[in-house]
This record gives C-alpha cells, structure tokens and sequence, in this order.
C-alpha cells in the first residue's frame, strides 16, 4: 500500500513539474512567434523567466484544485480534455491580470498578442503531453498483451456496433484473455469491408460458416443486445453448425452500467438456443402474497423446491420453513440462504410428508400462512418399477399435507403439478393427477384456498436429461436418446418458480393453472446442440445412440385434457384450465381403498389407479413392485 501511494505520488509530481516546463517554454515560444521570430527563441530578460516561474507555480495549483492531477491518463477522453480546458483558461487570467495592474508586462516584455498565443500554447502542450504519456501506457500494455492476442483462439465478433467495438477494444487493450479478433460479421451490408480498431467487416450473418472456414475460427463471440429472442436463437444455431467455441456478451444493462464487459462475457449454455421471451411476472402482487408471512415449501431441498425458497426469501416472508426428507439438499439450501440472504429468518427441517403425526406437529408449531407443496418422486422409470411408493409418497404425502393444512388454518395451499398428468401414460403422471384431483376435492371445504400448478421439464433439474447429456459427453459418449421423434417442453427451473408465484399469488380456490412452455423442443436437436457446444460433432466424434422409449414414456406431452378449456390471466405465460366435474365424495371413498392397497404393496396398484384415472393410459401387465 505505501509502495503504491509512493509511486502515486511521484506520479502527480513529475506530471506537474512537465506541465510547469511546458509553461514556461510558452512564453518563451509566444514572445518569439509574436515578435516575428526577432528576438531570441530564448529570452535574455530576466522578467520573462521570473514572471513565468510565477506563472508555471499558479497554474499548478489552479491544475490541483481543478482535480487534473486526478484524472487517470490511460483513459484521457473528451471530457478529460475539457477540465483541461478549463483548467489553462483560469491559469491564463494570472498573466493577464498581472499584465493589467502591474507595470511587470512592460517589464518583461509581454504583449496581449504575446498571451494569447501563450494560452494557445500551453493547452495545446498540455494536452500533448497527457496524449503521449496515455499513447505510452497503452504501447505498454498492448506488449504486455501481444502474447494473449497472438497465442488467444482465433475470434469472430459477430455484431458490428458499439458492443462488438468494446469488445474488439478490451481484446486489443485488456487484461483479459479474450482471443484474438480476426474478423466481424453484422446483418448490416453497408457495413461490408469496413473495419474496426483494423478488424474487418467481412460479410452478414449468412456468411459465418464460410467466413470460419476462411479465417479458421476456434471462437465465436455474439455481441449484439438489441438482438430480440429469436433473433439470438437463430443467429446462435448457425454458428453453433461451424464448431466453434460459442461466447455471448453481457445485457444491455450491463453494459450501460459499466461494468467490466471481459469479464462478464460467459459460454452459450444450451438455453440460449431454446428462443424463449424472458419471463415477466406481476412482482407487486407476489410481494403482497409473501411479504410478512409464514411460508412452508415442502420438498425444499430439491430443484424446483430450492429455486422456490430462493425466489420466496427476496419477498421478506416472515419466516420461511424447508421441509425435505433428504438431508443432503435441504443442508445445501440452507447453508446458500445462511450465505446470500443472512437477514432472513428461516428454519429447515428433515420430515417425510408421508407421516401424519409429524406433520401435524410441525403445522401446529409454525402455523403457516402458505404451503407450496413441492415434494414428490418425479422419476418415470424409477416409479414405474415401484407404483406403490409413487402413490404413498406423492397421492398421499399430497392429501396428508393438505390435511393438515386445513386442520391448522393455512391461507392458501398450492400443488406443484406436471404435464406428465395430463392423459398419463405412466403411474407418476397418474400419482401427480389424483394429486389434482385431492386439491380440487378439498376446495371449497374449508377456509384453504387451493390450487395446483402444472408445468413441463424444466432445465437442469436433478436427474433431467440435460444433465444426464452433459456426463455422458463428459465420459466422451455415447449421449442417448430415446427417440429421434420425441419432443417435450422446456422452461428454465427460475423462470417456472416465478410464474408458480405469481399463479399462487393470482389463485383463488382448486384451479389448476397452466403455465406456456413455448415451442416444444426435439430431445435429439437438444442432444445435437449440446454436443456442438462442447465442442464436438455429433456422429462424428460424439455417437448418439437411440435406446427406445422406457416404461411409461410418450413422444410428446400435454398440457391440457381434452374436457379442459383455457382461461387467460392477466400473464400471457399463465392460463386456467377450467376444472373437470367430479363426484367429490366417491372420489375419496375410492382414495381410502387406494390407500389401503399402495400401503398393502398391492400387486396390481395400476390398476386400481386406472380405475380412478379415467385418462390414465395403463397397459395391463404382470406388477411387481
């Protein structure tokens, strides 16, 4: 620290003692040019010199007190220069009021002529001096860089305005190993052949395959912001078909703000080529849901249930509950909300809501005001080998939670549901469609307000395939697919927690909210541009193995049955369906024999299930569990 403020200050100090130099040799140089270069290049009077030590003292400090010294000189700009303006012009009144109440001028030989070539003179020195000393820094860093320039991949910018100007900018000047730019590509013709900081405009976004090839590419950076979601999507697949290493700049926000773009340039993940719009949610309402109360999520620990805690704790509830029964994830979520959110007041607890009593102690301890029920098996095969566990973990961890929820007076309950339940092909979408049916037959029963929530696969959850991708290409292959045609819905695991809140916030009693997953997506293209952007070629160096659909598994899914309609919400990614009739009172006397048969380990709990899930597509086969 003191090395550094030693040098800061030999700094400012040879700084200053140039600019006292540069003003005393103006006056030298005015008097000369003023008086037709017929006196001396070098005054013989000794007035001159005097008066200009005089000057060159004064105009240092005017300097100081108009911070110049402070300026940092690698970033001298326009509005640097114009302190500096201002700083000469208040140095120069000194010499011309002297000139005005003194008889010193005369004595010294100084003309009005003489000052105002003078003023002249030493702004233009001033500024000089601090261009070549920024011109020197600069030289410097840029050796200190040439070997991260020449050795770094070989860089395409794509994307022509102020963004990629930054970044061919810090790629030349910065610290950062960003590459080293060969080329730039902009939709904008006009732009072809021209250049920035010497690197070329070389054609429009039709163009990157060759222009890789050409310029032998290794690393494609994207840099514009104003691009709208599709537009990156589709600009992102063709570059993605050359092989390159794909980057993306940082928002427009980002930039604006100033923060160090280098360094917020990051890798084209694998949701940057879905195309979906950012999500928008009412927050004022979500805030007026949560701020001040109790909030129980159930199965906490988990993807959807961990997102949901994060996103719950920026509301201020009053007190946040995570419940899970694996205490691997509800340890992981509690020491992040210890780290990111230390003023929140929250506890985590281990219990199954598979246990009544446990249950009943807890709502009686904490008497929630919400409980978003996250906790389920959610794994197709898995369930399909154990149908019995699925029942007891998701039907009736499901109906006991809500009991006690009733019991203890929650406001509002909301089930985290799945497309997997609509028309179910497999006992899980079943168990997650008569968990619908236990929220839509205890509306309206109580002072709980019900609801469920029904979405698709959200990306990068546990055990969802883009995880499963990425280790298999890791252990180099092969990645399997079960189909060429299969197709699901993706949306990013905050994106879906968002929109679950702002549908909790919106719900009333037993709806079942649908969330817009956007286009459906083909799990082989998914597999495909996943393989690209770890830098190989699928078939060529990544094999991609078709396995045949599992157990329970479908081409596509759904996100309505047929007997539902739509309703619109004031969120054009939210929609009603409207509730199927149902004999609400049958329906729990077949949930008792239900029970007693999952908890029998019954051998043909399929199809029993089928029995009360009209749409449950059940295959007879011999059960095992």
């Amino acid at each position: 620290m003191k090395k550094s403020r030693l040098f800061n200050v030999v700094r400012i100090m040879s700084v200053a003692l140039a600019d006292m130099l540069i003003m005393v040799m103006s006056l030298n140089v005015s008097g000369w040019i003023s008086s037709n270069f017929s006196r001396p290049f070098f005054s013989d009077n000794e007035y001159v010199w005097k008066f200009g030590l005089l000057f060159a003292v004064a105009g240092v400090v005017i300097f100081a007190a108009a911070s110049v010294y402070k300026i940092l000189l690698r970033y001298i700009g326009y509005r640097e220069i114009a302190i500096i303006f201002l700083a000469v012009s208040f140095t120069n009144l000194v010499p011309l009021i002297c000139t005005r109440i003194t008889k010193f001028s005369r004595l010294a030989e100084i003309s009005d002529n003489t000052l105002l070539i003078n003023y002249a003179i030493q702004f233009a020195g001033t500024v000089l001096l601090r261009v070549l000393i920024r011109t020197f820094i600069n030289f410097r860093q840029f050796r200190q860089n040439h070997a991260n320039i020449v050795n770094g991949k070989r860089t395409m910018i794509v994307g022509a305005g102020e963004a990629g100007r930054i970044i061919v900018n810090e790629m030349f000047n910065g610290k950062a190993k960003l590459g080293k730019p060969c080329c730039i590509i902009d939709d904008d013709p006009t732009l072809a052949g021209r250049s920035i900081h010497g690197v070329s405009v070389v054609g429009t976004i039709a163009d990157i395959p060759k222009a890789a090839e050409k310029y032998k590419i290794e690393q494609i950076i994207f840099a514009i912001p104003s691009a709208n979601v599709n537009q990156k999507k589709n600009i992102l697949e063709i570059c993605n078909k050359t092989g390159c290493t794909l980057k993306t700049m940082p928002s427009i926000y980002q930039m604006i703000s100033g923060k160090n773009i280098s360094g917020q340039i990051r890798n084209v993940e694998v949701e940057d080529l879905l195309g979906r719009e950012s999500v928008k949610i009412d927050m004022q309402a979500v805030s007026e849901w949560i701020f001040g109360k109790v909030v129980m999520v159930t199965g906490g620990g988990g993807s959807i249930g961990s997102e949901l805690c994060r996103q719950i704790a920026r509301y201020n509830p009053k007190k946040l509950i995570i419940v899970d029964v694996y205490e691997n994830n509800a340890y992981a979520i509690e020491q992040e909300l210890l780290r990111t959110c230390p003023e929140l007041d929250f506890d985590t607890v281990i219990a199954s809501v598979r246990e009544t009593d446990r249950l009943d102690k807890l709502f009686d301890f904490y008497r929630p005001n919400i409980v978003i029920h996250a906790a389920a098996h959610k794994h197709v095969p898995l369930m399909e080998f154990s149908p019995n566990e699925a029942i007891k973990n998701n039907v009736f961890g499901t109906y006991k939670t809500a009991l006690a929820a009733i019991k203890y007076g929650v406001d509002k309950f909301v089930l985290i549901s799945t497309d997997k339940a609509v028309n179910p092909t497999n006992i899980m979408g079943a168990s997650k469609r008569l968990c619908e049916m236990v929220i839509q037959g205890l509306s309206g029963r109580s002072n709980t307000h019900f609801a469920a929530v029904r979405f698709g696969n959200v990306l990068g959850s546990n055990g969802s395939v883009i995880p499963l991708f990425k280790k298999q290409i890791a252990e180099g292959g092969p990645v399997t697919v079960t189909h060429p045609d299969i197709i699901r819905y993706f949306m990013t695991i905050p994106e879906a927690v968002s929109l679950v809140l702002e549908a909790g916030a919106d719900a009333k009693d037993g709806e079942i909210y649908v969330l817009d997953m956007g286009a459906p997506v083909k799990i082989d293209d998914l597999a495909r541009n996943l393989i690209r952007l770890s830098g190989f070629t699928p078939d060529v160096d990544m094999k991609i193995e078709y396995t045949g659909l599992r157990p329970g598994e479908k081409l596509y899914e759904e996100m309505l049955m047929s007997e539902e309609g739509l309703r619109r919400t004031d969120n054009k990614l939210i929609y009603i369906g409207n509730p199927i009739d149902m004999d609400k009172d049958f329906f729990f006397e077949q949930l008792k024999s239900l029970q007693k048969s999952c908890y029998a380990n019954a051998k043909d709990i399929k199809k029993i299930v089928a029995r009360i899930v009209k749409t449950y597509k059940y295959i007879p086969e011999n059960e095992e569990e």
